[in-house]
């Protein structure tokens, strides 16, 4: 059965290194979470806490409502898929799908059913005979991936489990990680450091920066309403502004950009403005009206279904825009024209030090 999870306030550091900072995090029934961040915030230490696989210095974990703390790994009810998949590389598919299911005393006939049953749900029955050394990258996936449901888990803890394979075999897999976890219905954390596998999977995603949890929000809320900057600039490619709100608007030179959702700042409050490139359009210098801001072309590059440019407005703001192949300029820009641009949604954070110089973050 599936369960939630509850994590509060947990803290571990590893000699004078604090490695997580007062994390809290919930989970609920059958939620795919996706925790997402750089190399060395925290998101696997979180996970091989929640796993038992290793003690936090304080806080508790809950699962299903109860306090598992002094649980041992082994009877936490929990799958975990490792970045190596820690398979038993002379041993069958089945056999590795199976040991779990030996360790826990079930008999050789079941485990053996319950193996192949697995086995069938990754859609590698055909295998169940052949040593997982002679199984590609991502075969072993989908075997480790197996073995860590045949427990029947009630949560489901993946540690970057696509990161060593090719982008081709990594994008197939990461549907079928979806589909067989939604046909499970199993509760699932997922840690990766790649923005779109945390967009594609997640129902939600938890982005993490230096042991501390920034945002936990839906895939279009982290990218659209950034909590905070880091989240601005981890989440995919960014403009960020000085301006100051009027009217619902945001103001960056003489670009106003329409906020997305509701804004409560004050009118003449400074923030920074988050610009995604998308959201910035482009037409003749003498189409520009109120809200828009005349602009030099800096660079041009093609990049197949988009154009990416780099542009400088008369006030001094170095933006990028992604301009669709279609779009009615795209094929005539190039270094050096001048442009009229508009920015058609964006986001605000506040800025205390009403800070004046632009920012441009890749």
């Amino acid at each position: 059965m599936t369960q939630r999870l509850s994590v509060d306030r947990i803290r571990k550091s590893f000699g004078a290194k604090e490695v997580l900072r007062d994390v809290s995090l919930s989970v609920n029934p059958g939620e795919f979470l996706a925790i997402l961040g750089p190399s060395g915030c925290g998101k696997s230490t979180l996970l091989r806490i929640v796993a038992g696989l290793l003690p936090q210095d304080a806080g508790v974990v809950r699962i299903g409502g109860r306090e598992v703390n002094s649980d041992p790994a082994r009877s936490r009810g929990v799958g975990f898929v490792f970045q190596d998949y820690a398979l038993f590389p002379r041993s069958t598919a089945l056999e590795n799908v199976a040991f779990g299911l030996r360790v826990r005393g079930v008999g050789q006939a079941e485990r053996g059913r319950q193996a192949r049953e697995m086995l069938d749900l990754v859609g590698l029955s055909e295998e169940a005979d052949r040593p997982v050394d002679h199984l590609s990258g991502g075969q072993r996936q989908r075997v480790a991936l197996a073995r860590a449901l045949a427990i029947r888990p009630s949560l489901l803890l993946l540690d970057e489990p696509l990161s060593a394979l090719d982008i081709k075999v990594r994008e197939r897999l990461r549907k079928e990680i979806l589909a067989v976890q939604k046909r499970v219905g199993i509760t699932t954390l997922f840690v990766t450091h790649d923005q779109q596998e945390a967009m594609e999977l997640g129902d939600r995603i938890a982005v993490m920066s230096e042991g501390r949890i920034e945002q936990v929000d839906r895939p279009r809320d982290v990218y659209q309403r950034p909590a905070t900057e880091f989240v601005a600039r981890f989440v995919g490619e960014v403009n960020v502004l000085p301006g100051q709100m009027y009217h619902g608007y945001a103001y960056a030179g003489s670009l106003a950009i329409r906020m997305e959702g509701e804004c409560e700042m004050k009118n003449g409050a400074p923030v920074k403005v988050i610009l995604r490139p998308e959201d910035i359009t482009m037409g003749p210098v003498d189409e520009c009206g109120e809200g828009c801001a005349t602009a030099r072309v800096r660079s041009a590059r093609f990049l197949g279904t988009h154009l990416r440019m780099e542009v400088e407005t008369e006030g001094g703001y170095l933006l990028v825009a992604l301009l669709l192949r279609s779009h009615s300029m795209a094929e005539a820009l190039a270094a050096g024209d001048a442009v009229s641009v508009r920015a058609i949604r964006g986001s605000v954070l506040p800025d205390p030090l009403g800070k004046r110089e632009p920012e441009y973050y890749l």
